[in-house]
């Protein structure tokens, strides 16, 4: 819902602390000169203002959840700054909810949309452990278990950067996909104790220890969540993520 939220306010959370006030969680990506979007969050367009990103080589959807995919509309600034369209990558169920909620915005691989007057995306369906390249980059997707009815991870060059969704768990094959020590690691915590579609703190740190990277960023905190508090509660290698972070690896 982001912090503070409509309903509840700072819950936890110290205002005081610039870096508790959050929007929803949408990560940007420079990977070998790659330019990539992961999720479309309802807070999209402050975002991309906020960081003034103007180029995009790709969109990863991880799930169709509305914190993840709402803000999917606001691409169309960057069809018009590129005046063509732009690939979108996700799961069958995924692009099958993205059609059937903003079919509008969907182009074919031949014809470019109108981009003064809507979107003009192009789809490409993906599978776990199924490795696709954008622009050379190696990416495979991995399946995150027990969130929704389909929700995939990202690994970037083997284990170069791995990025992970709303989970409660990952498949056993996930594991596999990852034959390098991630260099960095994103990871989504919503309230320390968990639910029953969102890992828990100890099992947001059991997934790590298995993985073993270098460094962790945990993102898509609620407002149970203080930023001071999750720091003193992680080792040094995880940190708590804030809006507007810039990480170089």
């Amino acid at each position: 819902m982001g912090v503070p939220s409509l309903g509840r306010g700072w819950g936890e959370c110290n205002p005081e602390n610039l870096k508790n006030n959050r929007l929803r969680t949408t990560t940007y990506l420079e990977y070998n000169g790659v330019k990539l979007l992961i999720d479309t969050s309802p807070d999209l367009r402050t975002q991309l203002i906020n960081q003034n990103i103007r180029n995009i080589d790709g969109v990863l959807y991880t799930h169709s959840h509305a914190d993840h995919l709402h803000g999917i509309d606001d691409l169309r600034e960057i069809n018009r700054i590129s005046r063509q369209s732009l690939n979108f990558y996700a799961g069958r169920l995924t692009y099958k909810a993205i059609k059937r909620r903003f079919e509008y915005l969907i182009a074919s691989v031949k014809k470019t949309n109108n981009v003064m007057q809507r979107p003009s995306l192009v789809p490409n369906v993906i599978k776990p452990n199924h490795p696709f390249y954008i622009k050379g980059v190696k990416i495979t997707p991995i399946k995150l278990k027990n969130h929704c009815p389909e929700c995939l991870g990202y690994v970037f060059d083997d284990g170069e950067y791995v990025h992970i969704a709303d989970f409660k768990s990952l498949a056993s094959s996930a594991y596999k996909m990852i034959s390098k020590q991630p260099k960095l690691m994103t990871i989504p915590l919503t309230t320390i104790k968990g639910e029953v579609q969102h890992a828990s703190l100890e099992e947001i740190m059991a997934v790590i220890k298995q993985i073993n990277p270098q460094k962790v960023l945990i993102n898509h905190m609620t407002n149970e969540c203080d930023y001071d508090n999750i720091n003193q509660l992680t080792p040094d290698f995880v940190r708590p993520a804030y809006d507007n972070l810039i990480v170089e690896f």
